[in-house]
């Protein structure tokens, strides 16, 4: 199995009306954050499907797949990434780590971030030291600060807050919708377990949030708790 072996089965999935709708969706008109993106049209659940299809693919061809024009190839590119990495051993586990890292340029649109960064990136991390989760909070590459706060969702998911509260704090002056929205959300997630640990967090920087952030992290209070936020009035 090669790169090119896959890219021509996802040639064969392309569907143009909607690789047109997705250019649209995933904004990559002249100016926009996901600029001069290509679509072929296909659809996740295909790409996941076929990530079990290909889930020993070698890493080389892997690496192909990663640094294509195409956005499609590297999103399943990445999920077999993921998948290679949940049954991986620590020497693979690492690899696929660092080979994540090293092509985060690659690894440019909310959907590819999302899908991956709390499998490789937070999974790897937990038990180590998460300074590089810090280094990519304050990364100039939009990315890569998507990467830091989405990676925590792994924490999130084993009640561990500590780390999603603090890269939320360096996040909360951003400049980017694509970052108040992932960060409202990783706030709404610790909310979901544990609502005090949140509106302890949400006291004491809300006034100074950007609105979008607000809405996603208050999304799931109780209509009047939500209204008193949004009033600036709790």
């Amino acid at each position: 199995m090669t790169a090119n072996d896959v890219q021509r089965r996802l040639q064969k999935l392309s569907n143009k009306e909607k690789a047109q709708v997705l250019q649209r969706f995933f904004k990559t008109g002249p100016g926009d954050y996901g600029e001069g993106d290509v679509f072929w049209g296909i659809r996740v659940p295909q790409l996941r499907k076929l990530a079990t299809e290909y889930r020993d693919l070698g890493i080389t061809e892997v690496r192909k797949s990663l640094r294509s024009p195409i956005h499609e190839e590297r999103l399943l590119g990445l999920l077999i990434l993921v998948r290679q990495y949940s049954t991986g051993n620590a020497a693979t586990k690492k690899r696929i780590y660092e080979l994540y890292l090293q092509h985060t340029r690659f690894i440019n649109n909310w959907d590819l971030v999302d899908a991956t960064a709390e499998h490789i990136v937070g999974e790897y991390l937990r038990e180590r030291s998460r300074r590089p989760l810090y280094s990519l909070a304050k990364s100039p590459t939009l990315w890569e600060r998507r990467i830091a706060i989405i990676a925590t969702f792994h924490y999130i998911k084993h009640h561990e807050f500590d780390d999603t509260l603090k890269i939320a704090a360096i996040l909360r002056d951003d400049e980017e919708d694509l970052i108040h929205k992932a960060v409202g959300w990783m706030l709404r997630e610790v909310g979901k377990r544990d609502m005090e640990v949140e509106e302890v967090f949400l006291k004491r920087y809300y006034l100074g949030m950007p609105r979008t952030m607000l809405r996603y992290a208050i999304e799931r209070f109780p209509e009047r708790k939500r209204q008193r936020y949004l009033k600036g009035k709790v």
